[in-house]
């Protein structure tokens, strides 16, 4: 009978590790300076150009502010085309959920920006009359060059716009949304040649030509690089095939999967890779995070029965080939700042948590270190990796609190086995009487995370030692 491990000694971050959060930091807020002096440039060129003396006619004026509109949506939606080609550098620094609000915030005001700029500029050169606009915005369609592509890239960009609200999306599937949502590619092509056959601000200075080829070089680079050429790349180099599917609690699957090279793949715990399987429906692919710490000879995914594809993971066969997108996310130890460390997951939410406290947690026979590790799993039914838990809890390496049962009231994230004169912040502290003082990984449905996210504020743990993935979408 083996010795018991010895305890974990918790370990503070080296000082490399303390340094990976504020650059990030610090670049996050680069790329939001960067972003602000991109407009203020264009304004700086509008203005040049006589956009405020314009505005002393009403046609001119209108004219003038379709001009304008239209470079402030131009800037932004390359923008946009950036921050959908998943550029590992971006994913790094900002993570998934910070993105997704950039991009949402950035998407409906560059598309508020185009409307405008169509508007305006019909209503300009219809000389200020309101009823000559619809001849005239069939006379720039049909007579100017470029502008029925940019009608069919309004159209791409509307599509878009309309199936990412909140309503729309919840009444389509996640491939179906997914695939549309590529069509804003599309919708910024189509607007390239109008904007260079029509749009001679674009071009009156050489300063102005670098600054908008290179924006849209770099857009079209982005886009070729990371959300092409990469992933075929390391789906060549690692051929990824499935080697066994593991039926899991509460309607889930594992599906284990080894290849070639791993060791060089730079997935690390925590972070969710975009999955494609050879089988049926393999041109759709699935966001599904790792639900083991990499190895370098196999990756681990945990996946529940939720429907869009999914359900077919249960019938996968050995040796499917898969290809991948990523990795992708900033729920890893990089964001790690303290000694101790709190998860909370809800559901399958558990899945990178549990990834990643084995790494954050883990220990070998040559080394007796690691990080406090307290994790609180919410579920209904059945818990996820109860075994794999309770093999962490019992060597010491993570304390584990299950939470089951359904939420116990619409304002609170805990379950009914909590006395409901208890309140969440209460609880939370009697779990985790030093919460102020770790980082808090969390991952888990939308709304449920929020719940959580205004527990731990009240509990005074700091905006950036918060570290949220959702999965809803």
């Amino acid at each position: 009978m083996s010795a018991p491990a010895p305890p974990v000694v918790p370990t503070a971050p080296t000082a490399r590790q303390r340094a990976a959060p504020i650059r990030d930091a610090w670049a996050r807020q680069a790329c939001t300076a960067g972003l602000w002096a991109a407009l203020l440039l264009v304004t700086y060129w509008w203005v040049a150009d006589g956009g405020i003396t314009a505005l002393a006619g009403w046609a001119t004026g209108l004219t003038a502010l379709g001009q304008l509109t239209g470079l402030l949506a131009s800037v932004l939606l390359l923008v946009q085309v950036v921050l959908m080609a998943r550029v590992p550098a971006l994913e790094r620094v900002f993570g998934q959920d910070r993105l997704a609000i950039l991009h949402r915030t950035v998407g409906f005001t560059s598309f508020t920006a185009m409307l405008a700029h169509i508007g305006l500029i019909t209503w300009g050169y219809a000389a200020g009359r309101i009823a000559a606009v619809p001849a005239t915005a069939w006379e720039l369609t049909v007579d100017y060059p470029g502008m029925l592509l940019a009608v069919a890239g309004t159209v791409c960009l509307v599509l878009v716009v309309v199936t990412s609200v909140r309503a729309a999306r919840a009444r389509l599937r996640y491939e179906s949304w997914h695939l549309l949502h590529l069509y804003a590619y599309l919708g910024v092509g189509f607007a390239l040649p109008h904007q260079l056959w029509t749009g001679q601000e674009f071009l009156q200075s050489s300063a102005r030509t670098a600054f908008w080829w290179g924006l849209w070089i770099a857009a079209a680079g982005a886009v070729l690089v990371w959300r092409i050429g990469q992933p075929v790349w390391r789906s060549l180099r690692h051929r990824l095939v499935v080697s066994e599917v593991v039926p899991e609690a509460d309607g889930c699957v594992s599906v284990h999967m080894t290849g070639r090279r791993l060791d060089a793949l730079p997935a690390r715990a925590g972070q969710f890779l975009i999955w494609r399987f050879l089988a049926p429906g393999w041109t759709r692919g699935h966001p599904y995070s790792l639900s083991a710490a990499p190895d370098g000879r196999s990756l681990r995914i945990t996946v529940k029965d939720l429907g869009d594809g999914s359900a077919a993971l249960r019938a996968l066969r050995p040796d499917t080939r898969v290809l991948v997108e990523g990795p992708y996310g900033r729920l890893t130890a990089r964001a790690r700042t303290s000694t101790g460390v709190a998860m909370i997951g809800a559901g399958v939410g558990i899945t990178p948590l549990r990834a990643l406290a084995e790494e954050l947690a883990g220990r070998d026979e040559n080394r007796a270190d690691g990080v406090d590790v307290v994790l609180l799993h919410r579920y209904r039914d059945e818990p996820l990796f109860a075994d794999e838990l309770a093999t962490l809890a019992r060597d010491g390496r993570a304390r584990t609190l299950p939470l089951p049962g359904p939420r116990r009231a619409p304002g609170s994230w805990l379950g009914p086995t909590i006395d409901a004169a208890v309140d969440d912040l209460t609880a939370l502290r009697a779990w985790v009487p030093d919460i102020a003082a770790r980082d808090v990984y969390v991952c888990g449905p939308p709304d449920w995370t929020r719940l959580v996210q205004h527990t731990l504020t009240a509990a005074g743990v700091p905006a950036q030692a918060v570290h949220i993935e959702t999965f809803g979408w």
